[in-house]
């Protein structure tokens, strides 16, 4: 298929540099570039598994009841309503 391009000069200049390099012709590297720009888009590289180490933290403080972590965020988070608050006045 016969088609007109207009390149980039930047993409000009890359194609040409790799014409001499790998002593090919400029169709021949024009074809090969867009082919692997192609089937890169086909096929999306993998994403890398996230992992997550978990790190010791210590024994909760004897005052903090785990089992009731909830009401211990309410308490925290009411506190900290009140303390906006006050700072309005």
């Amino acid at each position: 298929m016969r088609t007109t391009l207009t390149l980039e000069d930047e993409v000009a200049v890359a194609l040409k540099d790799a014409v001499r390099r790998k002593g090919s012709s400029f169709k021949a590297e024009v074809n090969a570039t867009l082919r692997a720009g192609l089937a890169s888009l086909a096929s999306p590289p993998k994403p890398k598994c996230y992992r997550l180490v978990p790190k010791a933290m210590g024994p909760a403080a004897p005052a903090v009841q785990l089992t009731k972590a909830l009401e211990l965020a309410d308490f925290l988070e009411d506190e900290e309503i009140v303390r906006k608050l006050d700072l309005r006045k």
